[in-house]
C-alpha cells in the first residue's frame, strides 16, 4: 500500500515493506524521465541550429560569389550526360565495362576555372597515353623472354620507371606543369603493365580506358569552356588589379592616419595591404593555369603570364615596407608635434604622388593601353621625395642646444637643456622611420613600374591616343546632305560622344 503527501515543493511518494514501515522515493525517480527528455530536446534543438547556422553561411558563399554555384552546376550536367554510357545500350557496348573510367575522369579533372581543367585533362590523356603505349611494350617483350623471365622483366620495368618518374616530379619545372601527368602515367603504367600479365587482351583493355578517358575529358573541357567559363587568365588579371587598387588606398591612408589627416572611409582601407601579402600562391597558381589556356578576350595565346608574377612581387615589396609603417603608426613613440607638423606637408605629398602613380599603373593594366603621364606622375612623385629629404635634413638645426642657449647661462642650465634635448629625439625616431619608408616606397613604386611597362611591350599594349583615335575613327560616320539644301551632297562627320 502506497501514501501520498502534499508538499510545499512538490509532491512526496512513500512505499510500506514487508515489517510495515514505510520508506519514502527519492525525487530524482521521479524526474529521470524528464530530465532525459529535456536534454534530448536540447540535444535536438542544437543540432537544428547548427544546421541553420550552416545552410546561411553556404548562401552566404553562394551570394557572394555565384560563379561558384554555377561550377556546381556544371558538373552535374558533366556527370549526368556521362552517365548515359552506363544508361545507353549501345553507347554502354561500344566502351564496354570500362564506363566507369568516364565518370571517374568527370570527378577528378572538372576544375572551376578553364586553366586548371585543361591542365589537368591534357595531363591525364597524354599521361596516359604515354604510360599505355610503354606498357603495352613492355608487355610485348616480357612475353616473347618466355614464362621465366616475364614477371621478371615486368617487375623491372615498374621499379625503374616509377622511380624515374616520381624523381622527376621534383624538379620545379615538372611539378609545374606537369605534376599530375606523372602521377598519372606512375598510376597507368604500373596498372596496365602489372594487369597484363593475367589478362589476356591487353591491348584491347588499354583501348577501351583511354577510350573512356577521352571522352570524359572532352565533355569536361567542352562543358567549361561554354557554359558561363571562368578563365585563370581573367582571374590573375583582375586579382593584380584589385592588388594595385588596394595598395595604393592603404599607402595613402597610413600617411593620413599617421598625420592624423584620414576619413572614416580611408581608415577602413588600412589593411587592405595584408590581401596582397597573401596572394603569392594564389598568383602562382592562376599564371600555371592560365598558360593552359587559348585565346579568349584580350588576352593572346601566348600572353606573357609569367610578367604579372614579376609584377606581384614588386608589390608585395611595397606592401612590406607598408607593414613596417603599421609599426609607427601603433608605436608608443609617436613623436613631438610640432616635427610631425614640419614633415607633414611633404610626407602626404610623397604618399598621395606614389599613389597616383599605383592608380594610373592598374588603369595601364586595367585598360591594356600604354599611359601618356606615368613618367610625369613618377617625376611629381621624385620631386615630392627631394622635398621631404630636404626637410629632414632641417631637423638637426631645431634641436641645436647651443642655437638655443643663452650666452650668461651656467654650466647647470646646459646640461638641463641637453637632457631635455634628448627626450624628444627619442620620439623624433618614430617620424624619421616613418619618413624614410615613405622615401623608401616611392623607390621601390619605380620597380613595380618598371615591371608594368615591360608588361606593357610584351602584350603590346597600345598607346592610349591611339586608341582614342582609332574610337573616333570607328564612331565617325559619314551622311550626304539633303539634295535640295546643298546640290553638292556636302559630307557631314558626326562624333559620337
Amino acid at each position: 500500500m502506497a501514501g501520498q503527501k502534499e508538499m510545499g515543493s512538490g509532491v512526496e511518494w512513500k512505499i510500506r515493506v514487508a515489517d510495515g514501515s514505510s520508506e519514502t522515493l527519492a525525487p530524482q525517480a521521479a524526474g529521470l524521465a524528464g530530465r532525459v527528455w529535456l536534454g534530448l530536446k536540447n540535444m535536438i534543438a542544437g543540432f537544428v541550429l547548427k544546421v541553420w547556422r550552416f545552410l546561411e553561411k553556404a548562401w552566404d558563399l553562394g551570394a557572394d560569389d555565384p560563379r561558384k554555384v554555377i561550377h556546381c552546376l556544371k558538373v552535374g550536367i558533366a556527370l549526368t550526360v556521362v552517365s548515359l554510357f552506363y544508361y545507353m545500350r549501345p553507347l554502354y557496348d561500344g566502351v564496354g565495362g570500362n564506363a566507369m573510367w568516364a565518370v571517374m575522369t568527370v570527378v577528378v579533372v572538372f576544375e572551376n576555372t578553364v586553366g586548371a581543367t585543361l591542365y589537368k585533362c591534357l595531363n591525364r590523356v597524354f599521361g596516359t597515353i604515354l604510360a599505355g603505349l610503354l606498357a603495352v611494350g613492355v608487355h610485348w617483350v616480357a612475353v616473347h623472354s618466355g614464362e621465366k623471365f616475364e614477371p621478371l622483366i615486368i617487375g623491372v620495368s615498374v621499379f625503374i620507371l616509377a622511380s624515374a618518374a616520381t624523381f622527376s616530379r621534383f624538379i620545379p619545372s615538372v611539378k609545374a606543369r606537369f605534376d599530375y601527368g606523372t602521377m598519372i602515367f606512375i598510376l597507368t603504367f604500373s596498372l596496365v603493365a602489372v594487369s597484363g600479365y593475367r589478362v589476356d587482351k591487353l591491348f584491347d583493355l588499354a583501348h577501351q580506358r583511354l577510350s573512356t578517358i577521352i571522352i570524359g575529358t572532352s565533355l569536361c573541357i567542352i562543358v567549361g569552356m561554354v557554359v558561363c567559363p571562368i578563365w585563370a587568365g581573367r582571374e590573375l588579371y583582375s586579382l593584380i588589379n584589385r592588388n594595385m587598387d588596394k595598395l595604393a588606398n592603404s599607402l595613402e591612408g597610413y600617411a593620413a592616419e599617421y598625420f592624423n589627416q584620414s576619413e572614416e572611409e580611408a581608415h577602413k582601407k588600412l589593411l587592405d595591404y595584408k590581401c596582397i601579402l597573401n596572394s603569392k600562391a594564389t598568383e602562382e597558381s592562376m599564371a600555371n593555369f592560365a598558360r593552359w589556356e587559348p585565346a579568349h578576350g584580350r588576352f593572346n595565346f601566348r600572353h606573357p603570364w609569367k610578367q604579372y608574377l614579376k609584377i606581384g612581387a614588386a608589390m608585395r615589396s611595397c606592401a612590406y615596407c607598408i607593414e613596417a609603417l603599421n609599426g609607427c603608426i601603433n608605436s608608443a613613440n609617436q613623436g613631438p608635434e610640432f616635427i610631425k607638423k614640419h614633415l607633414s606637408s611633404s610626407c602626404l605629398k610623397v604618399s598621395s604622388d606614389s599613389s597616383s602613380v599605383i592608380k594610373e599603373l592598374a588603369k595601364i593594366i586595367k585598360t591594356m593601353t600604354k599611359s601618356s603621364t606615368i613618367d610625369l606622375l613618377v617625376g611629381e612623385m621624385n620631386n615630392a621625395v627631394e622635398d621631404l629629404q630636404n626637410d629632414l635634413k632641417t631637423l638637426s638645426g631645431l634641436f641645436n642646444p647651443e642655437d638655443e642657449t643663452p650666452e650668461n647661462n651656467n654650466e647647470t642650465q646646459k646640461t638641463s637643456l641637453k637632457t631635455t634635448t634628448e627626450i624628444p629625439l627619442l620620439g623624433v625616431i618614430s617620424v624619421v622611420t616613418f619618413a624614410s619608408l615613405l622615401i623608401e616606397i616611392a623607390s621601390r613604386i619605380e620597380a613595380v613600374v618598371e615591371e608594368v611597362e615591360k608588361l606593357a611591350n610584351l602584350a603590346e599594349f597600345q598607346v592610349m591616343d591611339q586608341c582614342k583615335s582609332k574610337q573616333n575613327h570607328a564612331s565617325t560616320e559619314i551622311i550626304p546632305a539633303d539634295d535640295q539644301n546643298d546640290e553638292d551632297n556636302t559630307i557631314k562627320t558626326l562624333e559620337k560622344v
